[in-house]
């Protein structure tokens, strides 16, 4: 039950003349006697909130950044019609902040025995699963003095998806990846890559492409065309540990790593390789083994929408000895971790042998452009001490890179913005010298 404010308005308007012109207990129970009438009759002829009807519809899955809308249909099985106050609770990353109270709230009236549908639109801030809450509804008799107030349970989960922004670089990649396939005027050549066909030489060839028995049994000089390998084997590692819980601008490291695997995997997969997804810290997180290219990208974006950074170090040893087992043949293994000076020096650097004699290992991580802006700093003491801390960081993380460039691994340092481009022509390169 919620007494309403014009109930208690004319609570106050009825005792000001009885105050002004008959101060007594009289008055005040005449005024307020009647009022109390007319609340208890208003009460009941509210249509009952217990027994209405909820069912939900709408949006399961939206990207991030991109609004969903999810229906409440409301029935009503009284003799009475509900005329109503629906508050539909979602978790507060549901919305934009200071949107919540209009998004959540709605107004409806409902004849009786019939429904009627209200749609809440949802703009999530954070990924994961939004999970409905309780819904409220406040039901109002004629004279709207007081309300029935109950509240029903119905279940509704929204995943919000990673929004991959770096689907705007694949376009450009594909194209790159047509000419290194044979498929324009523009042909390549590099170690380990398929042979193709056989056509004309023309001047400007590489006479190492000239095939000398086809030229033998023809009647113009033939070269070799080639391709990059096909049916490579990719296993992309996202580490979860606590490194990936820094944030680079308004969102966590791991954010943008994910975004730059899902680029890799949209263009690995559509150069013919198998592409395979491992989260880890101190245990597996998620994992995608097995799928076909169709399935590649809705098996990643679902595998990495409820992800979270972890707040523990990550167990380097672990983590290999896992990469070890679902990598059994020669992997392209990509390590989407920090270029951080302890936790490689400590746990990754010692181990890596174990990869490198096996695999070929990339490793990608997400550099802080303030970092940068900070080594241009002058003109205070303050400015000049965030030059000098600006410039020793990017001196360590220099120094990690060569470390890991002398045990044979390549490192992509990169700002969110230009990780994921950067990562995908590391690959393309990688598969244009054969090296996958």
């Amino acid at each position: 039950m919620a007494l309403t404010g014009r109930a208690a308005l004319l609570a106050a308007l009825g005792s000001l003349p009885v105050g002004i012109l008959e101060p007594s207990w009289t008055g005040m129970l005449a005024v307020n006697g009647a009022l109390a009438l007319a609340c208890a009759a208003d009460y009941a002829l509210a249509a009952p909130v217990r027994r209405l009807t909820l069912t939900r519809s709408g949006d399961t899955s939206v990207r991030l950044g991109e609004p969903a809308e999810v229906h409440l249909t409301v029935g009503n099985p009284g003799t009475r019609p509900l005329r109503a106050r629906v508050r539909d609770a979602w978790p507060p990353s549901s919305w934009l902040p200071g949107t919540e109270t209009g998004a959540s709230r709605h107004t409806l009236v409902v004849p009786a025995g019939e429904r009627r549908r209200v749609t809440t639109r949802l703009l999530p801030t954070r990924r994961g699963d939004r999970k409905a809450d309780r819904v409220t509804i406040r039901s109002y008799g004629p004279l709207g003095l007081l309300a029935r107030q109950g509240t029903h349970t119905v279940p509704w989960t929204v995943r919000v998806l990673p929004p991959f922004t770096s689907r705007k670089h694949l376009p450009s990649r594909l194209a790159r990846l047509r000419e290194m396939d044979g498929r324009t005027s523009v042909l390549t050549r590099g170690e380990g890559t398929e042979f193709d066909s056989l056509r004309d030489y023309v001047p400007g060839d590489d006479t190492r492409s000239i095939d000398w028995r086809a030229t033998a049994r023809g009647h113009s000089v033939a070269v070799r065309t080639w391709r990059p390998e096909r049916d490579r084997h990719i296993l992309i590692c996202l580490d979860t540990g606590r490194t990936s819980a820094g944030r680079v601008g308004d969102a966590p490291r791991l954010d943008a790593a994910m975004d730059a695997a899902l680029l890799l995997a949209a263009l690995a997969s559509r150069a013919g390789d198998r592409v395979d997804l491992l989260a880890h810290d101190r245990r597996t997180r998620a994992q995608v083994q097995g799928r076909s290219a169709g399935d590649i990208l809705p098996a990643f974006v679902s595998a990495m929408a409820t992800l979270e950074p972890e707040l523990v170090e990550t167990d380097a040893r672990t983590l290999v000895s896992t990469i070890l087992r679902n990598a059994p043949r020669r992997s392209l293994v990509v390590l989407l971790t920090s270029l951080d000076a302890a936790p490689i020096e400590e746990g990754l650097l010692p181990l890596l042998p174990r990869l490198t004699q096996r695999h070929t290992v990339l490793l990608a991580s997400v550099a802080d452009p303030r970092v940068k802006e900070m080594t241009r700093s002058r003109g205070t003491i303050d400015a000049v001490y965030e030059a000098a801390a600006g410039t020793q960081s990017q001196t360590t993380r220099r120094r990690t890179a060569e470390q890991l460039s002398r045990h044979g691994v390549h490192v992509v340092d990169a700002t969110p913005d230009t990780l994921a481009p950067s990562l995908a022509d590391a690959y393309l390169s990688l598969k244009a010298a054969g090296r996958l």
